[in-house]
């Protein structure tokens, strides 16, 4: 049995390994957290993506577990209402649609159980230090433990991926920032939302907010418009302290807002940026998800990519059986057009929702059945 390493245990890691487990391979799941991460923001599953999710078995679940927002408000910087609607969300696009909002956490939690049945191995509190190609395998240095070789290594570790560092290069040949940053958190609903999500925007800054957890908590998420800034991904102070200085002029309940993200246990701070390669493989290492082709928060399409991307690579390999190779390249030939459709959704309208038609001919821009 082929022995495969997936480092990130997000949507694509876990999509992955479930899958590869029913195509026969033994996979591994390396995650630096201590555990599957709490919290971020409501994602998005759209078109074929549904399929996937149906497919494994957790689609009914996940449309029980949707946001079930009623509507939402635009404010000015003073809080007050320049419009509003019952037909859509930004985050969640028209309230009609068949397509599903989901807190992300919610959704690894799905699929972490379902990999469990299915006896997949996890390392958490660890990652990938080296890898070492070999003629027979991979030789994978840990963080934390012993050095050991897998037939194949996966990198579904996200925008600041370690494995396509040390797999093709260094990170700044292969971002495309996208003129913003956004921090998302989690925190009390002291606004009492009902199922209503509020947007603030007042000229480069701005906020999105909404219930969850039957109105019990709220969750943020503030951004800032910004050529790219110099900072350390994993310095959460700097990042919070970055926030602060950007937001410190608006009113209405920012001060309350920057006050909870500074208490927030599940803070997180990043770029919107894409990442764009000329290729997703090399030898017996492979990308999956943002780690490949990242579309960024901005195109509303990150999450079903991930899971199109993890289910489609894992089908791959059963198919081709010893040739990798092949398998590598049948799976980019399939998704990265796809992955080229749901990228451009981030830049064709940024300021708000992509146009109707865009958006249906990414969604659904292939099928599963290949």
């Amino acid at each position: 049995m082929k022995t495969v390493l997936i480092s990130g245990a997000g949507v694509a890691g876990l999509t992955l390994a479930y899958w590869l487990r029913r195509n026969g391979f033994a996979p591994t799941v390396v995650e630096r957290a201590p555990a599957i991460r709490p919290g971020g923001q409501a994602i998005d599953v759209r078109g074929v993506a549904l399929d996937v999710l149906e497919r494994t078995g957790i689609l009914d679940e996940a449309r029980q577990a949707r946001t079930r927002l009623r509507g939402m408000a635009m404010l000015d910087s003073d809080g007050n209402e320049l419009w509003r609607s019952t037909e859509m969300t930004y985050s969640g696009g028209r309230l009609d649609s068949p397509d599903i909002e989901v807190l992300r956490e919610d959704l690894t939690r799905m699929l972490h159980r379902k990999t469990l049945a299915e006896d997949v191995e996890f390392l958490f509190g660890d990652s990938i230090a080296t890898l070492d190609e070999q003629p027979y395998g991979v030789r994978v240095g840990f963080e934390q433990g012993h050095a050991r070789t897998f037939d194949l290594v996966v990198g579904a570790d996200g925008l600041h991926s370690k494995v396509r560092r040390l797999a093709l290069g260094p990170e700044e040949r292969f971002v495309r920032h996208l003129g913003a940053y956004l921090t998302v958190f989690s925190t009390d609903n002291f606004l009492d939302l009902d199922h209503w999500e509020l947007w603030l925007k007042d000229d480069s800054v701005g906020y999105c907010l909404y219930p969850v957890r039957d109105n019990s908590e709220m969750r943020a998420t503030l951004g800032f418009n910004s050529e790219p800034i110099d900072y350390d991904y994993r310095d959460v102070e700097q990042q919070k302290s970055i926030m602060e200085e950007r937001l410190a002029h608006i009113g209405w309940e920012t001060p309350r807002l920057l006050r909870a993200m500074r208490q927030a246990p599940d803070f997180y701070f990043d770029a919107m940026a894409q990442i764009h390669l000329e290729r997703w493989s090399t030898g017996r290492v492979t990308l999956v998800g943002d780690a490949g082709y990242c579309a960024s928060p901005l195109s509303g399409q990150g999450t079903s990519l991930a899971l199109v991307g993890a289910y489609v690579l894992a089908d791959e390999l059963g198919r081709q059986g010893d040739d990798h190779a092949a398998a590598f390249a049948r799976y980019e030939a399939r998704v990265r057009p796809f992955a080229e459709l749901n990228q451009a959704l981030a830049t064709e309208n940024p300021g708000g929702m992509p146009a109707d038609e865009s958006l249906e001919k990414a969604k659904n821009g292939m099928t599963l059945d290949d």
